[in-house]
């Protein structure tokens, strides 16, 4: 999976969010905001990553176990994927 292009993750006043470029503005009409284990899973999406990596990125990061992880990475991905912002 991988985050489309023409979308940029910013951190605004302590926000992470999700911010269209050019013809992504006409398509995604609005914002997305993310947390920081939303905001580290797309920067990993930007590149390029797949479930099972997702969740080891997110157990080494915030230290919990592999189940947890995975229902709030599948959770992030599918907010991510109902926008249509996946490839």
């Amino acid at each position: 999976m991988k985050i489309k292009s023409g979308f940029m993750l910013r951190d605004i006043a302590g926000s992470w969010i999700v911010v269209p470029l050019g013809q992504r503005v006409v398509e995604f009409n609005g914002l997305m905001t993310l947390n920081e284990s939303g905001a580290l899973i797309w920067r990993k999406l930007e590149g390029g990553a797949e479930i099972d990596d997702l969740v080891q990125v997110i157990c080494s990061e915030y230290d919990i176990d592999e189940a947890t992880a995975r229902i709030d990475v599948e959770e992030i991905v599918e907010s991510i994927r109902s926008k249509n912002l996946l490839e």
